[in-house]
């Protein structure tokens, strides 16, 4: 390609990317008040972190045009949780590599002073564990060249998935869980250990969930992005419901995709469930991650994805949404609460207070008073003899 063509073909983006950037600025369905990429495909929240005084909000991302396939791992960072600032793509597939066809998600963990990243590299049906760190306060990453850095899930099972990283420390040794599903079974997160986050040696599963069972509730085929930390004086094990067969119908416009909260105590590497409940009934949350930060709150992130068609979406040049940031705690049945983060209340502005409104069967209200395209809304309902 001569000069001149590859200028053409330069400008020829920057017009487009600028042409896209107005068009979605006059979007009334693009969120203002959750954290979305500046164009295209968000899912997972990946490799949640607070590193200096920062939130780090790493994030499955494919920048490219419809119909976004190809994962990379997007990058914003925050002081306040509620003002994000986009950063340089954090990661994205190497040809040749074994990321090539995708960067999938995983999580982040301070190294001995150096942040490291451990994800899925995709290559073909091979989905294994890979490594980055960082030497410039995670604005740059380089792979580790060894990768992966677990050549081939544990032979013994019968898996029909192996993706998806949670890590953590106990004094000197590193702990792994990777989301996986045992055909006929059903899922489970597989636990490593390491002594340095490149030779892991692979234990036995942390714990399996019952396919066919639905009472409680249905846990499905395999669990995607396992979170895994303390909170109170129990253990919290974080799972995302996927069933294979399901997931071929489309199951995410419904109800049958969801995460799941187990609590319960660990102890010698085994745990045992107490509780388990759905963490968000909305019908369009997955794929919860968290992260400590320097106050001790465990702080939550989940994926919403699309009620739209595929069609819609690539039309608006945008497609998914984080949720809002939620400190978690324990209710006192040991189940897993959540509360919106007290930091998002400097977006409030004007305050408007209505009380002894009588809703009647054949009324329809309209409060003038209050008008708007952002609103927190917060109403309680006396309903009296009502059904």
């Amino acid at each position: 390609m001569d000069e001149s063509t590859e200028a053409a073909r330069i400008h020829g983006l920057a017009e487009r990317a600028q042409a896209l950037q107005q068009r979605l600025a006059t979007d009334p369905h693009r969120p203002r008040y959750h954290f979305l990429p500046p164009s295209a495909w968000m899912n997972d929240p990946n490799g949640l972190i607070y590193w200096k005084g920062h939130y780090h909000l790493f994030y499955q991302y494919v920048p490219n045009d419809p119909p976004w396939k190809t994962k990379h791992w997007g990058h914003a960072v925050s002081q306040d949780l509620v003002h994000w600032i986009d950063l340089p793509i954090a990661l994205a597939p190497t040809p040749g590599g074994p990321d090539q066809d995708g960067c999938f998600s995983g999580c982040a963990v301070n190294h001995d002073g150096l942040p490291t990243l451990i994800y899925t590299g995709v290559r073909g049906s091979r989905q294994l564990p890979c490594l980055a760190s960082s030497l410039d306060d995670l604005v740059t990453w380089q792979k580790y060249p060894g990768n992966p850095v677990i050549a081939t899930p544990p032979p013994d099972l019968d898996l029909i998935a192996f993706r998806d990283h949670t890590v953590w420390k106990e004094g000197t040794t590193w702990y792994q869980l990777i989301g996986a599903g045992i055909r006929e079974v059903g899922g489970t997160a597989l636990l490593y250990r390491s002594s340095n986050l490149v030779d892991w040696e692979y234990m036995h599963p942390l714990y399996v969930g019952d396919r066919n069972r639905t009472d409680p509730l249905w846990t499905g085929s395999m669990w995607e992005c396992p979170d895994f930390f303390p909170l109170g004086d129990k253990s919290v094990l974080l799972v995302s419901v996927y069933d294979d067969s399901r997931f071929r119908e489309r199951a995410y416009k419904g109800s049958l995709h969801y995460s799941v909260a187990f609590v319960g105590t660990c102890a010698d590497s085994t745990f045992i469930p107490r509780t388990q409940s759905i963490i968000d009934y909305g019908g369009y949350f997955y794929a919860p991650q968290t992260l400590l930060d320097l106050t001790g709150r465990r702080l939550l992130w989940g994926w919403l994805w699309e009620g739209r068609s595929d069609e819609a979406q690539w039309a608006a040049g945008w497609a998914g949404v984080m949720s809002l940031p939620r400190v978690l705690s324990l209710s006192t049945d040991n189940v897993v609460s959540l509360e919106p983060a007290p930091e998002l209340k400097q977006l409030r502005s004007d305050h408007r207070r209505i009380m002894d409104l009588s809703i009647l069967p054949t009324s329809f209200m309209q409060v003038r008073e209050v008008q708007g395209d952002c609103l927190e809304i917060m109403a309680e309902l006396i309903t009296g003899e009502a059904t």
